[in-house]
């Protein structure tokens, strides 16, 4: 593995999700990225819902006790979350977690209706900090309450290769409405 070029994508993806820029040319961003570096995990190109309105929402977060162990499949092994706490959207409750290991992070995998039909049958993400996704699907305020915003919902790694190994969604953050907003499922060009 080259470190450097990881190091570098990872920069770049950060830099993204911060950058002030609109949905459209946040995805452009991300679809060079994704045909372009190294380090990527899916040559692309990538494939979305149509923006919408519809998937975004201010909800309250209810604090939450109690961690959960998700098993990634691959040489990071079981990692440990702690449940930062419930998010009541419009869709049904999600967990939001926390990384329970040095340095920490937010995380929000989940499933929905869409899942292996139009999205990966595993889920999507819709923030993982330790890979630098945050600042626009997950955007804590400051009276408490989180902006959820799935038009940035994305696809975990192991959805475009095998080679990668991901922590999938668990069965309380599986929602059964369908959430026709972001990445669609990934098709492999010939």
């Amino acid at each position: 593995m080259d470190h450097l070029a990881l190091a570098d994508y990872r920069a770049r993806v950060a830099a993204m999700y911060l950058a002030d820029e609109d949905l459209a040319a946040f995805r452009a961003r991300r679809d060079d990225l994704f045909a372009t570096h190294s380090q990527s995990a899916a040559p692309g190109p990538l494939r979305y819902f149509p923006p919408s309105d519809e998937f975004v929402a201010t909800v309250p977060l209810t604090p939450a006790e109690g961690s959960l162990e998700i098993a990634t499949g691959g040489p990071d092994g079981v990692l440990r979350y702690e449940r930062a706490g419930i998010l009541d959207t419009p869709w049904g409750p999600l967990t939001l977690f926390w990384l329970a290991a040095y340095g920490g992070g937010l995380f929000l995998p989940f499933r929905d209706g869409t899942s292996g039909r139009e999205t990966y049958g595993a889920g999507r993400y819709l923030t993982d900090t330790v890979k630098g996704t945050f600042g626009r699907g997950v955007t804590p305020l400051a009276d408490g309450r989180v902006r959820l915003d799935f038009n940035y919902a994305y696809n975990p790694s192991c959805a475009y290769d095998d080679a990668w190994a991901c922590p999938l969604a668990p069965f309380e953050n599986r929602l059964t409405a369908p959430i026709r907003a972001g990445e669609l499922s990934y098709e492999q060009q010939p």
